[in-house]
């Protein structure tokens, strides 16, 4: 008798399920305590790798809790990848309606942020832009330019203080967050990337860049959100992050060298 993939995947993810019918050993016997080990050992796995991807919401939340709500997690949300350390994408959606963290409003968004430093890690290699071309351009042609961003980069916006939360539970010796919104650029040097909190109107103005806007254009936005928007400070960090690739200007290319005779 064979096994239906369907009923094998959905026992496999609810220890509450019977084994499924027609599941035998190499013997021809019935595996169902084979079943239930390999049930537990995939649970646990699952379990262990939202930790490693998740550790501070784990600590904001305690490990019994959190290996209850990853219990949870894992039924409504199978793994749809063969790559464990990728698991967990869904996880800042799934407790947003997660009524049992429901008092812990900024859960979701910290899960946000530490998902976006997980894609940070993973994403595509690239080689960041020389600064010196930025600062050879003339007003003019700054203003016309368009930046093209690393793909690790992030932004993270929340009406929590995230990147507070972030360093209060892995730096020591870190502030209590403040108790105010707080935006977060993702940044990645050496493949390690790092969360840096960006200053009123920093969020629209590296958003704005990534989706093509002229680098005047995109000043302009962040101005209209912060008049007194720290433009240094923002350039600096994805500067120092790596995280601009590409300069394009409708300034004409220099001229080939002529051929020597």
């Amino acid at each position: 008798m064979s096994v239906d993939q369907t009923a094998f995947r959905a026992a496999l993810m609810d220890p509450e399920a019977p084994v499924p019918a027609g599941l035998v050993d190499a013997e021809g016997a019935p595996a169902g305590k084979r079943f239930d080990v390999y049930r537990n050992n995939v649970a646990v796995s699952l379990t262990e790798a939202l930790e490693v991807a998740f550790p501070v919401v784990r600590r904001l939340v305690g490990d019994a809790f959190f290996k209850g709500m990853a219990g949870v997690f894992l039924r409504r949300y199978p793994p749809t990848s063969p790559i464990l350390a990728l698991y967990g994408a869904d996880f800042p959606r799934f407790l947003r309606g997660f009524k049992p963290a429901a008092s812990l409003g900024y859960l979701p968004d910290v899960a946000r942020l530490e998902q976006a430093i997980r894609e940070s890690f993973h994403a595509a290699d690239t080689a960041p832009a020389d600064p010196a071309r930025l600062q050879a351009l003339a007003p003019e042609a700054l203003m016309g330019a368009r930046l093209t961003l690393a793909p690790s980069l992030r932004v993270i916006r929340s009406p929590w203080p995230v990147h507070g939360i972030w360093r209060f539970n892995t730096e020591a010796g870190a502030p209590q967050p403040p108790g105010e919104a707080q935006d977060v650029l993702v940044t990645r040097t050496d493949y390690d990337p790092r969360p840096h909190l960006l200053a009123p109107g920093g969020a629209d103005f590296v958003e704005a860049l990534q989706s093509g806007t002229s680098f005047g254009a995109a000043l302009g936005k962040a101005r209209t959100v912060a008049r007194d928007f720290d433009l240094t400070a923002t350039l600096g960090l994805l500067i120092g992050g790596e995280a601009i690739t590409d300069i394009h200007t409708d300034e004409a290319p220099d001229d080939p060298p002529s051929a020597t005779a």
